[in-house]
């Protein structure tokens, strides 16, 4: 287990040990000595009742960070308790790009209530990030910018930094704009404190710095920021005036809950589902996704059905039917999972689809002619019948091979059509798999054997 696992684990034993004893205060201090983030990774890992007494002993100076953190659905669940003046309280001390996400999920007199408690500028600023639609570089963009111009000198940047008196977090150059606010370029900071303070700003300021336009999806901000090991990069909009930044602990975020997003969703599920969640509302959720489970399984059935006498006459089929659908879907599965993290990291797209669907074909035979073999050597030993020996093997190796281009095919045909492939992937892949590879095991059995 990851140490980081392991220390979550026991400051979570630490916590509910507290709680059953009663020893609050004890409870308060132990949660108060912690980063933000821990706070809300305790908070997620409570059921609901225990959540909302921990949250009453969070410091007050603490709860706009912590909020920060915990994942949407907790948090519209403490969102939902605090009165309007703890939530005033708790904005105050968050930054605007993580105050942006928070009031788009609270009612509109709410909202309008903690934008009057704003000045004006910060208001301004707010509600241009709140104009963005979630999934885009402007929604995720902070304007807690600093801005200098190409014509000062190094020396009046640095006195107006120690005027200032500190920095926006993740600030690692200053954005170079003219008197409109149209972007030019950037300053390191590194440039900053080892040329001559005499020098202007813009004999030193870097011009080829890629920005970034407010419309762009997030998973190509991600993508930029990972390929050039940016930390923080401009974002503006159509006529080059500078709307915000973007910052790498933003993108951070971004990666994880995609890579989340990924693995949940071939389960239906979401990465920003609360674990305590009601019953009612897990049960919602998951039951959409089981009811379109059943009716592949249902047709999985019917197929089978279909061949009721020949299993009747060879009892062996039955036995060695889950062999066929559990290889084809684990191979199936495989492709599957390596085409939505190319497709979500931009590796695969129409240009290369072809090659790859053609690479995953010919992993499948070679790997449907290996297991096969495998396969019929034991079904042989077990059943002393070469027939279905040849049989399953048969169904076996084309069904791997269906299983990979089913696999390689299905998150396209998804992601062209504008869906989500880890969302439906999972679902049509068993279904293809099942399906496929009964009617050609039974199908085989009721030609040979009958």
């Amino acid at each position: 287990m990851p140490e980081k696992a392991q220390d979550n684990q026991q400051q979570l034993h630490r916590l509910t040990a507290a709680i059953d004893s009663g020893a609050m205060a004890r409870v308060r201090t132990m949660l108060n000595g912690l980063h933000p983030a821990e706070i809300a990774h305790l908070l997620e890992s409570l059921p609901g009742k225990e959540r909302l007494l921990v949250w009453e002993l969070v410091d007050s100076d603490y709860e706009g960070d912590v909020l920060s953190h915990v994942n949407d659905e907790a948090r519209s669940g403490l969102l939902q308790r605090m009165p309007v003046q703890q939530l005033i309280a708790a904005t105050e001390s968050m930054d605007a790009d993580d105050m942006a996400d928070i009031l788009q999920n609270l009612p509109r007199t709410v909202i309008r209530e903690v934008l009057q408690s704003m000045g004006e500028q910060d208001r301004q600023r707010l509600e241009t990030m709140m104009s963005y639609p979630d999934g885009s570089a402007g929604g995720l963009m902070s304007t807690d910018t600093i801005t200098v111009r190409p014509d000062v000198t190094l020396d009046v940047v640095l006195r107006y930094l120690r005027m200032r008196g500190e920095l926006p977090q993740a600030t690692d150059r200053l954005i170079v704009v003219n008197h409109d606010d149209i972007y030019l370029g950037v300053l390191s900071l590194a440039d900053l404190l080892t040329h001559s303070p005499h020098l202007m700003v813009g004999d030193v300021m870097t011009k080829d710095v890629d920005s970034i336009l407010p419309d762009a999806a997030i998973a190509s901000v991600a993508a930029l920021f990972e390929h050039r090991d940016l930390i923080s990069a401009p974002v503006i909009d159509g006529s080059g005036k500078l709307l915000g930044r973007i910052t790498i602990d933003d993108v951070v975020d971004v990666i994880r809950e995609e890579g989340e997003h990924s693995l949940l969703g071939l389960s239906g599920l979401d990465e920003e589902a609360d674990m305590f969640a009601p019953v009612g509302v897990s049960v919602q959720r998951r039951g959409v996704w089981l009811g379109i489970n059943l009716v592949t399984a249902l047709l999985a059935s019917w197929v089978i059905g279909q061949f009721e006498a020949t299993i009747e006459k060879v009892v062996a089929l039955a036995v060695l039917m889950p062999i066929v659908a559990s290889m084809g879907g684990i191979a199936g599965t495989q492709t599957l999972v390596l085409m939505i993290r190319g497709i979500a990291v931009g590796q695969i797209g129409m240009a290369n689809a072809s090659k790859i669907v053609r690479n995953e074909l010919a992993v499948g035979a070679v790997n449907g002619l290996l297991w096969a073999l495998v396969v019929a050597v034991v079904t042989g030993l077990w059943f002393q019948d070469i027939y279905i020996s040849i049989i399953i093997a048969v169904a076996i190796g084309m069904n791997l091979i269906v299983a990979a281009f089913a696999g390689a095919i299905i998150p396209l045909l998804l992601r062209k059509i504008g869906a989500d492939p880890a969302l439906g992937g999972g679902v049509m892949l068993t279904t293809v798999t099942d399906v496929v590879g009964f009617m050609i095991f039974l199908g085989l059995a009721t030609l040979v054997l009958l």
